[in-house]
């Protein structure tokens, strides 16, 4: 194998995909610390896996005068290509050695390969699949609105992903870890049929950094794996094998109390308040009381205490009630916009904190937190 290719755009490509390198502790095997090189047709295809998951770019070459396959040492191919300026490097792979060569204007490097027939082949999912097509955007909206709510639990496996519930009406996206919950909705998007499945939050996480600009995404998947396939990569995946919780049954459908607040004053004045909350249940409480929020948190154990009032729009009796406040920050982070309602029933029932945005938009998003009972 022997080409030339642009160093700035080979280091994009391997750094695109490198986090999957050496990602996963289960793996034993060396190879899966080396990328995959497959040059064919002027298109150099590179590939980095863990085995649960295999991520793949595509980068055109324009000097190629020998095609061939290697597993080049994914750190050491890193490392050496943040030293170089924008300059053309020459790569030359022996594959009877086993070794490869790069060489620039003014010096050269070698360094061992492995045989691309160690590597290992990339999981198929022909029998019983289905495919949709989204756009890149949609779908990277969908997972950046909920991948913070998923779950780290053993115990409790299906709820460590953002479940994926599509119908002939829409799409939704879904994540949580019973405390708090998010639901992004993509509206007027049939498609043949009811499906479901759960993209667990590593590959959802990888697959974000890779979504830029516009363009087509097609997702094809099955019960136990699934691929997204569009121009820039290829990413196959294992699903989480399970049953997602029925979420629609925890969001409460009847909330008199609607709170209008400004989002970031809310959100700042609650990581005020919230440096004087206990440590161990960052308990904060929120006093609704005509047009004002009173936020307030404190810590018996070593007499601290703070209190914040921020303006709202409400119209309804007085209500107090309580959040752990890093799921509050973590919900008022996650928002996108200015102003957010927050619908409550009583003290005792999950609050709902909703978007304030145009009616005729076509999606939508909800939040969702479970209060802590606040001691008499």
């Amino acid at each position: 194998m022997k080409f030339v290719v642009s160093s700035s755009e080979l280091l994009s490509s391997v750094q695109s995909i490198s986090k999957v390198v050496g990602s996963s502790s289960k793996s034993m095997l060396p190879i899966l610390d080396n990328f995959l090189f497959n040059l064919h047709n002027n298109t150099l295809l590179i590939t980095a896996s863990d085995l649960e998951t295999t991520l793949l770019v595509s980068l055109p070459i324009n000097t190629v005068e020998r095609e061939g396959d290697a597993a080049i040492p994914a750190k050491l191919l890193i490392d050496t290509l943040k030293e170089f300026p924008e300059q053309p490097l020459t790569f030359i792979v022996d594959p009877d050695t086993l070794m490869a060569e790069i060489s620039w204007s003014s010096g050269k490097s070698n360094l061992p390969c492995a045989a691309a027939e160690e590597y290992p082949q990339m999981p198929t999912i022909e029998d019983d699949c289905y495919s949709i097509t989204i756009s890149s955007n949609q779908l990277l909206e969908g997972i950046s609105k909920t991948i913070f709510a998923t779950a780290d639990d053993e115990l409790r496996p299906t709820m460590n992903g953002i479940f994926f519930d599509i119908t002939t009406e829409d799409m939704t996206f879904v994540a949580s870890d019973a405390h708090k919950l998010a639901r992004y909705k993509l509206l007027n998007m049939p498609v043949e049929r009811d499906c479901s499945f759960i993209l667990p939050k590593k590959p959802a996480t990888y697959i974000r950094s890779l979504l830029k600009d516009e363009y087509p995404v097609i997702l094809t998947f099955n019960d136990k794996h699934a691929v997204f396939t569009s121009s820039r990569f290829n990413m196959t995946c294992r699903l989480i094998e399970g049953v997602f919780p029925a979420y629609n049954s925890v969001i409460p459908a009847n909330n008199p109390k609607k709170i209008i607040v400004d989002r970031v004053e809310l959100m700042t004045a609650v990581r005020r308040v919230s440096v004087f909350s206990n440590q161990a249940s960052n308990l904060i409480k929120l006093k609704i009381t005509g047009n004002e929020i009173d936020i307030s948190a404190q810590d018996l154990d070593f007499s601290t205490s703070a209190n914040e009032r921020v303006n709202c729009r409400y119209e309804g009796e007085d209500i107090e009630i309580g959040f752990k406040s890093v799921f509050l920050i973590d919900i008022l982070s996650n928002l996108p916009s200015t102003e957010i309602c927050i619908e409550l029933a009583d003290s005792g029932r999950a609050g709902l904190f909703i978007p304030v945005k145009e009616e005729d938009s076509d999606d939508d998003l909800l939040m969702l937190l479970m209060p802590i009972v606040i001691g008499v």
